[in-house]
């Protein structure tokens, strides 16, 4: 079992990356979006650097906020994953983006996620933006298909508590979950 109650600070892009991709990536166009991110975000950046500086003994008092009878022989720490944050410039300097983005090409020829790991809760809502992007023209085209496997296509399930039950039952049914 996997379990983090500690942040981390890395500067690889990627997970087996190098630690001079955040330096080496550093550009005229991109240092004051970087600098304005870190300065209305100072809290965060020492909160940061306090986890990524803590000691084995206090990393392990920081998990006994979860688990009270943690002993330090039965864990083991180990980098289970790393999110990457977006940096958009923006006007006074730059926004720090904690979600996910899909951006493509203009010409619809390649699209991406960047941010945080989406997981199962929203894979399917990015993957339909990202056919959105790229299948520009074709895209109202898959409608009907997509209305016969998602049968909430399309709708807002927020003002519709009805619907959004019935969505959930039958999604239940088909997991074989209990309800």
């Amino acid at each position: 079992m996997l379990f983090g109650p500690f942040a981390g600070l890395n500067p690889k892009f990627l997970k087996h990356g190098s630690v001079l991709d955040l330096p080496l990536s550093v550009r005229p166009k991109n240092l004051i979006p970087y600098l304005s991110v870190a300065l209305k975000n100072f809290d965060l950046v020492v909160y940061l650097l306090k986890e990524v500086s803590k000691s084995r003994k206090k990393k392990l008092e920081s998990l006994r906020e979860f688990v009270p009878n943690a002993k330090a022989e039965d864990w083991t720490y180990y980098e289970a994953g790393q999110r990457a944050q977006v940096i958009k410039p923006a006007k006074g300097g730059g926004v720090l983006q904690f979600g996910t983005e899909v951006i493509a090409a203009k010409d619809g020829t390649i699209a991406g996620l960047l941010g945080a790991s989406p997981g199962a809760s929203v894979s399917v809502s990015v993957m339909l933006e990202v056919m959105e992007h790229l299948y520009k023209e074709d895209f109202k085209n898959f409608a009907p298909a997509l209305k016969e496997m998602i049968p909430s296509y399309g709708q807002e399930l927020n003002p519709k508590p009805t619907l959004a039950k019935k969505i959930l039952a039958q999604t239940a049914k088909t997991l074989k979950l209990r309800a």
